[in-house]
C-alpha cells in the first residue's frame, strides 16, 4: 500500500518559518574537512561494501583509508541577525518577541510547537529538505525519547520518501544509530549527501539515553532535531 500525502498550507508555513530564521545565510554545500582515522594498519587496504542505512539490499563502496569528510557549513549570520530574523517571524505571528537568543549549548536553539496530530514528524523531515535546498545543509540528527517513537520516525522516513522525491528531487538517507555498527556513523561523516541527486541528507535516529556510546558533541557539523520540537543550530561543542 502506498500513502498519498497532501501538502497542507499550515505545514508549509511552519517549514518556511524555520528556514527564514537563517535568511541571509549563503548557500554552501559539501564543506569538506579531514577526518581523524586513528591508527591505520600498514597493510594494503581494500574497498569494502557496507549497507546503506537500514535497507540491507542497498550497499555502497567504502574506502577505508579515505580521510575526507563533509559537514554542514557553519552559520555565517551574527547573533544580532539571527535574533532579528526570529523577532520578525514572531511579530508576523503575533507572539511574544524574544529579547535574546536561547543558546545554552550552541548558536541558537529553537522551539517549534505544534499540536498532536498536526504532522510534526512530516514537518521536520520537510524542514531538512528545505534547509538543504536553501542553504546546502545536508546532515541532521533526530533525537527521540523512546523506542516506540524511534520506530515511528523511521517509518515516517520510509513512507514519505517518494513524496519528498516528487517535491525536491531527492531522497533522505537515514539510519538508526547503533554503537555496535560504527560503519554507518563513518559513512555519515564521509558522505557529502548532496553529490548524488537522490540524497538530500543523512539522519541518525537514536533513543535519547539508550546508547551510552552515542556520538557526543559535533558529529560532522550535523544539526540536531528533537521529537519534542527543539532545533539546535549548530550542535554543542
Amino acid at each position: 500500500m502506498k500513502f498519498s500525502f497532501k501538502i497542507q498550507q499550515y505545514q508549509t508555513d511552519a517549514v518556511d518559518a524555520v528556514a527564514r530564521v537563517f535568511q541571509g545565510q549563503p548557500y554552501n554545500a559539501g564543506v569538506s574537512y579531514l577526518r581523524d582515522m586513528g591508527n591505520l594498519s600498514a597493510q594494503p587496504q581494500q574497498l569494502s561494501l557496507v549497507s546503506n542505512g537500514d535497507d540491507a539490499t542497498q550497499v555502497e563502496l567504502q574506502d577505508l583509508i579515505n580521510d575526507s569528510g563533509f559537514k554542514n557549513e557553519a552559520l555565517q549570520l551574527t547573533d544580532q541577525e539571527l535574533l532579528q530574523n526570529i523577532r520578525t517571524l514572531q511579530a508576523e505571528a503575533n507572539i511574544h518577541q524574544s529579547d535574546k537568543l536561547v543558546a545554552p549549548l550552541g548558536r541558537c536553539s529553537l522551539d517549534i510547537e505544534m499540536e498532536t496530530g498536526t504532522g510534526k514528524t512530516y514537518v521536520y523531515i520537510k524542514t531538512m529538505f528545505e534547509l538543504n535546498k536553501r542553504y546546502g545543509w545536508s546532515k541532521f540528527i533526530v533525537v527521540v525519547p523512546s523506542i516506540a517513537i524511534r520506530e515511528g520516525v523511521k517509518k515516517s522516513f520510509e513512507i514519505t520518501a517518494d513524496h519528498f522525491m516528487e517535491c525536491y528531487g531527492k531522497k533522505a538517507r537515514f539510519f538508526i544509530y547503533n554503537s555496535s555498527n560504527l560503519n554507518q556513523l563513518d559513512s555519515f561523516s564521509s558522505n557529502s549527501g548532496i553529490n548524488d541527486h537522490q540524497h538530500a541528507g543523512v539522519c541518525g535516529i537514536h533513543e535519547r539515553g539508550q546508547e551510552r556510546g552515542r556520538p557526543q558533541g559535533r558529529c560532522c557539523g550535523a544539526y540536531y532535531l528533537h521529537q519534542a520540537g527543539r532545533v539546535r543550530f549548530p550542535p554543542p561543542d
